[in-house]
C-alpha cells in the first residue's frame, strides 16, 4: 500500500474538505475494529490481542506490533515500562490520560496504525495532529507517519479554505494548550487576518465568493470565535496594519453578538447557565484591552454598553477608569442617541442612566477645565438626554436628580432645556412629594431662564409652591425696576449700578449737592418699593397656600 493523501470534495463548494489517508505497507494484523458492549474496541483478527490501551473509559484490545511500530511514546512504554502500566497474564494494559481529542481521535490513530483507510476532515485534523505529536508518531520511525500526513492537510486547509479555517479553530477549543503550543491557532489567525485584509476576498478563498460584500464581509464568521481565538485574530489584524476603525467595528460586532447571548440581571443570574461569571469578567477585560487606541475607532454608545457590563461584572477598577475617561473625551462629539443604553429586564427604567452619570462625573473631575465651549456643548447634550429619559415612568427620582446635578451650573448658558426636562419628569411622576419636587427644582435659576420660560413657570402648577412664589416675586421686582427706569431716563440702572456709576463719575467731575440729593431721594424710593414688593410676596404666598389646600 502506498503513501498517499487523497483529497475529496469540491473546494469551490461550502462543504468541508476531506483527506483519505492510505498508510504505507504494514502487516495486516486485523480486518476491522469492532466495538464491544462495555464501551471497548477489539480488532477482528486471527491472532489474539496482546495489548490493551484504556482511553476515556474505553478499552482498545490491540496488537503491540501494530502500535509500537508507529508510536515512539507507546514503544517506550511497552519496552521500558511506566507507572500507568499493568500486566495481566500475557496482556499488557496501558492507561493513557489527556490524549488530545480523546477516544474518537485515538480510534483514528488505531486505524492508521493498522493500515486501514481513515478520513481526515477540518473537524478532526487538529485533534489528530495534536494526538500524533502526543504519541510521537514522527518520520523518524517510519516515512509517511501520522504527523507529516496531518500537518500537510492542515496547512492545505488553512491556506486554501476560509470556512475550514474556522472549523479547525472550533475543533481547537477542546485542545487549547496543545493547539497553542503547536501554533495551530496562530497559523489559523494569521490566515484569517490576511484574507480579511484582502481587497478582493473572493480571490483569497476558494470556498465562497464574498465579492458582493463590503469590507466587513468577514465580521459574521469572526464573531463566532471564542474569546481567546478572537483576540488572536484581532492582534494579527493590528500587526497587519488594518485600519483602526475596521478593527474597532469588528470588536463591536463580536461584543454585541456576545452580549445578546446572555443576560445579566444580577450576579446570581447569568444565561447560558454553563458560562460562569468569571468567564464573562475576563472576556470583558480582554475586550477593553483589545480596543484600538485611535480616536473614534469605536462608537461612544458601544463603549457605554461595555462600561455597563464592566460595572455589573465588577471588572478591574483601573480598566473601568480607563474606559470612563475614554468615553468622557468623546462626549463633545456625541449625540443624544449615543448615550441611550437600554436596561435589561422587564421591570425598571428603560435606559441605564447611572452609567451616563459615571461618565459625566469623570468628565467634571478630570476634563471639564479644558474648554468652556466644550462644556457648553456637553451641557446641551445632557439636557437633550434628560428630555429623552424624563418620560420614563420607571426612572427613579434619585437617578434623574443625579443626572441633573452631574454638571456644574456654568455648563449651561440657559436653563430652558433643563426646565423643560424637569417639567416633563414631574408630569410623568405626579406621585412625587413636595420636598422631592423642591429638591429637584433647586438647580433652576430665574436669571438663566428666558422670558417665555418664566411666563410658563408662573402658570405651571406642577412646580413646588416655594419655587413658583420665588419666581413670581422676582418677576414683580423686575417689573417695578423696569417701571422706575422708564420714568427716570437719567437713571437707567438698578440701585447697585447707580452707586457704581456715581463713584465712577465722581472721579471724572465734581458732583454738586443737588445731584446728590436727587440720588438719595431715588434710593429712598427704591427702598419703599422693595417694602411694598415684600408685602405683595407675603400675600401671594398666603393665596398660593390656600389654593393648594383647596
Amino acid at each position: 500500500m502506498k503513501n498517499t493523501c487523497e483529497l475529496q470534495g469540491a473546494v469551490s463548494s461550502g462543504k468541508s474538505n476531506r483527506c483519505v489517508v492510505l498508510p504505507a505497507d504494514v502487516p495486516l494484523l486485523a480486518d476491522s475494529l469492532e466495538p464491544t458492549r462495555n464501551h471497548g474496541w477489539i480488532p477482528k483478527a486471527s491472532s489474539p490481542a496482546d495489548l490493551i490501551i484504556q482511553v476515556d473509559h474505553s478499552s482498545f484490545h490491540l496488537h503491540k506490533l501494530a502500535m509500537v511500530s508507529r508510536s515512539e511514546y507507546l514503544n517506550r512504554l511497552v519496552f521500558q515500562g511506566g507507572c500507568n502500566i499493568e500486566i495481566s497474564g500475557d496482556i499488557l494494559i496501558i492507561q493513557i490520560e489527556n490524549i488530545p481529542g480523546g477516544r474518537k481521535t485515538f480510534e483514528l490513530v488505531v486505524k492508521f496504525c493498522y493500515g486501514w483507510k481513515i478520513d481526515i476532515t477540518a473537524e478532526n485534523v487538529a485533534p489528530l495532529y495534536c494526538a500524533a505529536h502526543f504519541l510521537e508518531m514522527s518520520e523518524e520511525l517510519e516515512e509517511g507517519n501520522l504527523i507529516s500526513k496531518t500537518e500537510a492537510f492542515l496547512s492545505f486547509l488553512i491556506l486554501s479554505s476560509w470556512k475550514d479555517t474556522f472549523r479547525i479553530l472550533k475543533s481547537c477549543e477542546s485542545i487549547s494548550s496543545w493547539a497553542k503550543d503547536l501554533q495551530i491557532v496562530k497559523h489559523c489567525s494569521e490566515a484569517i487576518a490576511w484574507k480579511a485584509c484582502s481587497k478582493s476576498p473572493s480571490a483569497t478563498t476558494y470556498d465562497e465568493d464574498y465579492s458582493k460584500f463590503d469590507n466587513s464581509w468577514w465580521f459574521e464568521d469572526v464573531s463566532k470565535l471564542r474569546i481567546d481565538h478572537f483576540v488572536e485574530v484581532i492582534q494579527c489584524l493590528k500587526r497587519g496594519g488594518t485600519k483602526s476603525d475596521l478593527v474597532g467595528s469588528c470588536i463591536q460586532h463580536w461584543t454585541m453578538k456576545w452580549f445578546s447571548q446572555f443576560t445579566l440581571t444580577g450576579l446570581d443570574k447569568v444565561t447560558p447557565k454553563h458560562v460562569s461569571i468569571q468567564l464573562h469578567r475576563v472576556s470583558t477585560e480582554c475586550l477593553i484591552r483589545l480596543l484600538p487606541t485611535e480616536v473614534n475607532s469605536v462608537s461612544c454608545n458601544f463603549l457605554l454598553h461595555l462600561l455597563k457590563a464592566g460595572v455589573m461584572l465588577k471588572i478591574d477598577l483601573e480598566l473601568l477608569c480607563v474606559l470612563e475617561r475614554r468615553i468622557a473625551l468623546m462626549l463633545d462629539q456625541c449625540s443624544v442617541s449615543d448615550l441611550l443604553v437600554k436596561k435589561q429586564g422587564d421591570k425598571g427604567s428603560l435606559n441605564d442612566v447611572d452609567v451616563v452619570v459615571r461618565v459625566l462625573q469623570c468628565y467634571v473631575c478630570h476634563i471639564s477645565k479644558n474648554s468652556k465651549e466644550k462644556m457648553h456643548a456637553i451641557g446641551r447634550l445632557v439636557d437633550g438626554y434628560l428630555i429623552q429619559v424624563a418620560r420614563d415612568k420607571n426612572l427613579r427620582v434619585e437617578s434623574f436628580k443625579s443626572l441633573v446635578e452631574a454638571l456644574p451650573q456654568d455648563a449651561r448658558l440657559c436653563d430652558d432645556l433643563l426646565y423643560r426636562a424637569i417639567d416633563m419628569y414631574l408630569k410623568a411622576h405626579p406621585e412625587l412629594r413636595e420636598d422631592e419636587r423642591e429638591e429637584m427644582c433647586k438647580v433652576l435659576g430665574y436669571h438663566r431662564l428666558s422670558q417665555e420660560a418664566r411666563v410658563h413657570v408662573a402658570k405651571n402648577n406642577r412646580l413646588p409652591v416655594k419655587l413658583t412664589t420665588q419666581f413670581m416675586l422676582l418677576e414683580q421686582v423686575n417689573m417695578k425696576t423696569r417701571s422706575v427706569t422708564s420714568d427716570e431716563p437719567n437713571y437707567r440702572r438698578t440701585h447697585t449700578h447707580t452707586v457704581i456709576r456715581v463713584s465712577t463719575d465722581f472721579e471724572r467731575r465734581n458732583i454738586n449737592a443737588n445731584e446728590m440729593k436727587l440720588m438719595k431721594r431715588d434710593v429712598e424710593v427704591m427702598k419703599s418699593q422693595l417694602l411694598e414688593l415684600n408685602t405683595c410676596r407675603i400675600k401671594l404666598q398666603k393665596q398660593l397656600r390656600k389654593r393648594c389646600i383647596w
